[in-house]
């Protein structure tokens, strides 16, 4: 198995900014949970030169290349003929590969191929071809002179199709150890704080091996194993995340989940309980990264979404007196919106935000940043109060939202919900 990786992209529109780079982000992931470290990434334009030149530095200083772009079939699409040339492979025709995109014109696209799609169908001689289930481009793998290369389509839906279907078994396939990873989340504490309590450790790790890698409002840590089998590699991990459990606490929320959506879907699933949600500057999107999830209706009744103060008097009920006194933006608010929220919807629990997202303060000159979540519950309601500071607007409504569902987990598993 490969174990220092470099990711190089083929793309003049990714210089120009025109597309953000997501596959590398994608395969960075997915190489991680393999225990393949990726060292570099690479960025080079449609241009044969340039793009030798950069085969060249990375074939000096790692052992795994993964190409992604420029196997299309027009003129600037040179990543086949490029990579064969610097590793002096000659390209053959596969007839099988050809008769499956003119195939593919025909059922998919209603239309006769054109020829230049033929040299889509060129591969270096001797490699494992990597067939696209979802577009015409194949990809392929190869060794040589100590290095493995991996070819894959630039489309990201195309990548991730053929990573998943051929490029993983593949590497999997280069080692005789199983590797398991386990990813424990972690919400309420940054990144630094937990690299802190976990440094030493972390250190002299060597198998299994843990990392931090921040996420938007968290912490992921990602513990790895290798072994002779799956049942060794999860036992040598089940000690590392009670070592985690143990040493972050109620911090960690969760093993192997998307996030805390999830988490609390899987939850309000095991007691069968329901949640609503009225929403002020989050704008609806506790509610949206609920519902996204598969099985959500079975858990949420829905909610409101009060962006104006009157519409939480007129839909929701809040007391004017309330509005009047403590202005939308308070304690007293969150809480009887999520008491509203839980009546009008009949649902178990529910949850609120009120807040300023900025970028300005609002009418009561309460600053950016400053948040109140609420949580009711049939025998009490609660609040945590938020001051975020003078953050990105998209990144306070981010953190409202990860409070929301924090205080949700945290009630649904017994612990206190108010605090972090």
């Amino acid at each position: 198995m490969a174990h220092q990786a470099e990711i190089i992209a083929v793309g003049t529109e990714l210089l120009l900014g025109n597309i953000a780079n997501t596959d590398a982000q994608y395969l960075s992931g997915e190489l991680s949970s393999l225990g393949i470290g990726v060292y570099w990434h690479t960025v080079v334009g449609d241009n044969p030169r340039r793009l030798r030149d950069a085969l060249a530095v990375a074939r000096s200083r790692a052992d795994l290349l993964i190409v992604t772009g420029g196997l299309g079939p027009t003129y600037d699409d040179l990543t086949k003929q490029v990579l064969c040339q610097a590793f002096g492979l000659p390209l053959e025709l596969h007839e099988d590969i050809l008769e499956g995109i003119r195939l593919f014109y025909r059922e998919s696209l209603h239309r006769e191929m054109p020829e230049n799609n033929v040299s889509q169908a060129m591969l270096p001689v001797g490699c494992t071809v990597f067939p696209n289930a979802v577009g015409t481009a194949p990809g392929c793998g190869f060794e040589k002179d100590g290095v493995r290369v991996l070819m894959l389509p630039g489309p990201p839906f195309e990548l991730k199709t053929m990573y998943r279907r051929c490029a993983e078994p593949y590497l999997r396939g280069l080692s005789r150890e199983v590797i398991v990873s386990r990813d424990i989340l972690c919400f309420g504490l940054g990144e630094s704080s937990v690299e802190e309590l976990l440094h030493d450790r972390m250190t002299e790790m060597e198998n299994p091996t843990l990392a931090t890698y921040a996420k938007s409002a968290e912490v992921r840590l990602r513990a790895t194993a290798r072994a002779a089998s799956r049942k060794e590699a999860e036992a040598m991990l089940a000690p590392v995340e009670a070592e985690v459990r143990a040493a972050l606490g109620s911090y960690v929320y969760g093993t192997d989940v998307s996030g805390l959506p999830e988490q609390c879907l899987r939850l309000l699933s095991g007691r069968q309980l329901t949640f609503a949600t009225a929403e002020s500057c989050t704008g609806g999107q506790i509610a949206a990264e609920f519902t996204a999830l598969p099985g959500a209706s079975a858990a949420y009744r829905g909610g409101v979404v009060s962006y104006w103060t009157s519409v939480k008097h007129d839909v929701l009920g809040v007391e004017q007196s309330l509005l009047d006194r403590y202005g939308a933006v308070s304690d007293p608010v969150a809480r009887a919106m999520a008491q509203s929220a839980r009546r009008i919807t009949g649902a178990d629990l529910a949850v609120s935000v009120t807040g300023v997202a900025g970028p300005d303060r609002d009418e009561r000159g309460n600053p950016v940043g400053l948040v109140f979540v609420g949580l009711a519950a049939p025998e009490n309601t609660f609040c945590r109060r938020l001051e975020l500071g003078q953050r990105r607007r998209d990144r306070i409504r981010g953190v409202s939202v990860n409070h929301a569902f924090d205080m949700l987990r945290r009630y649904l598993t017994g612990i206190p919900v108010e605090e972090l």
